[in-house]
């Protein structure tokens, strides 16, 4: 291995509707949507996904016929942490979040760990944790 330290790029994850998963990131989390890439012999899209701050990038895809989601508990994806700032941020958010008819599945609370934060049943099923 090289001496360029290592970092984590990105993520992906599938979902549904890609359209409004995208939306979902810019309108809560302020994420900006790359350019909308297409392969049509796969019929598969997908937006890359950057926050403020910087940080690992999020991608979104898509295509058909995508197998049901793991439940909760499954190996694999569990859930995406995304930092606000402060505990009011995310008592906010969460709050915004739920009169937007998200479902807020825990929280906000401070956990045995320590973080403070708050768990959404985001759009398409994605778990999202709501962070300082």
């Amino acid at each position: 291995m090289s001496s360029t330290p290592l970092r984590i790029e990105h993520v992906a994850l599938y979902t549904v509707d890609l359209e409004a998963t995208r939306d979902f990131f810019e309108r809560y989390f302020h994420a900006t949507a790359g350019p909308l890439y297409h392969n049509p012999t796969k019929q598969f899209r997908s937006y890359f996904l950057t926050f403020p701050g910087g940080g690992a990038r999020l991608e979104i895809m898509t295509r058909p016929a995508l197998l049901p989601s793991a439940t909760a508990d499954s190996l694999g994806y569990a859930h995406i942490a995304l930092s606000v700032g402060s505990p009011a941020e995310v008592d906010a958010l969460t709050d915004r979040l739920r009169r937007d008819g998200y479902a807020v599945l825990s929280g906000p609370r401070t956990t045995g760990d320590g973080y403070y934060e708050s768990v959404v049943a985001a759009v398409g099923g994605l778990t999202i944790e709501i962070t300082v």
